[in-house]
């Protein structure tokens, strides 16, 4: 699918970064932005100290609330002064309602770009990751810290298992790769299984792509016990790929949120976009 609308979802507590990388975007990808900006309030004392706590807690949310007026002015006069299509949205709300919120307004976005600072906030990048990909029908595009956003993608790598959170971000990005010089269908450690990868692994979803007019290779990496992570990031530099596609989750979130997994350690690890779906 093309994307026409980009929800892109910044903090009050941040910079600048996420909204350039934002409206860079869209002026590339000619798409309308729905900018979502979050205020975040602390939740409410429960404690023996009475009024005492409760004053620090009102002024704190107030301060928060003042914060996020002065974010939403700037941000709408620096779109303003882009010439992009846009709107801005401002909430302010608590930390355990904010992944409905992101799912909801993504239900009329074609995408989710969470941008650098967002990804690199170590107390707000588990609620955008959370809203994202769990409370949302949309792929998410994740940018993270130093890493150039090249768009559309020169060099595409797909990490490939066979796993249905990898089909249907293949699906989700395929008019991505179809604008892609060349994309890599890269399979770690594949086993070759009658029904699930074929005889050959890899080679189904190489015609697919070739079906599409996209230049595909297979490309079958070993991982020598090393890390599946490390292996793919390794390979994406190996071959100069500016973009990584990848399925999301496919164990339990309570498996991944304890022991790790690759999508947690790709997402705290690479210096490459991911467009991620499940």
């Amino acid at each position: 699918m093309s994307y026409e609308t980009v929800l892109s979802v910044m903090s009050s507590r941040h910079g600048r970064e996420d909204l350039r990388t934002a409206i860079s975007f869209c002026e590339t990808a000619n798409a309308h932005l729905v900018l979502l900006v979050l205020g975040f309030g602390a939740m409410p004392p429960y404690s023996g100290y009475g009024d005492s706590t409760a004053s620090i807690w009102i002024n704190e949310r107030e301060r928060e609330l003042t914060q996020l007026g002065e974010r939403v002015a700037s941000v709408k006069a620096e779109l303003a002064a882009s010439g992009i299509s846009h709107e801005v949205q401002e909430f302010f709300c608590d930390f355990p309602w904010a992944p409905d919120l992101l799912g909801q307004r993504a239900l009329y976005a074609d995408i989710t770009l969470i941008g650098s600072e967002m990804t690199s906030d170590e107390d707000l990048r588990g609620f955008a990751v959370d809203g994202a990909l769990f409370h949302s029908p949309t792929p998410a595009l994740m940018v993270p810290k130093g890493a150039p956003l090249v768009w559309p993608s020169k060099t595409a790598l797909i990490a490939w298992d066979s796993s249905h959170e990898a089909g249907r971000a293949v699906h989700q990005a395929i008019n991505v790769l179809k604008k892609a010089e060349r994309v890599h269908v890269t399979m770690v450690d594949p086993v070759a299984l009658s029904g699930l990868q074929g005889e050959e692994p890899g080679a189904d979803i190489a015609a697919y792509l070739a079906r599409h007019g996209i230049n595909v290779s297979v490309d079958v990496v070993a991982s020598g016990s090393r890390p599946i992570n490390d292996v793919l990031l390794q390979h994406a530099g190996d071959v100069d790929a500016d973009l990584v596609v990848m399925g999301c989750y496919g164990h339990s979130r309570v498996r991944e949120r304890i022991f790790g997994g690759v999508t947690r350690a790709m997402l705290q690890q690479t210096n490459l976009p991911i467009l991620m779906a499940r």
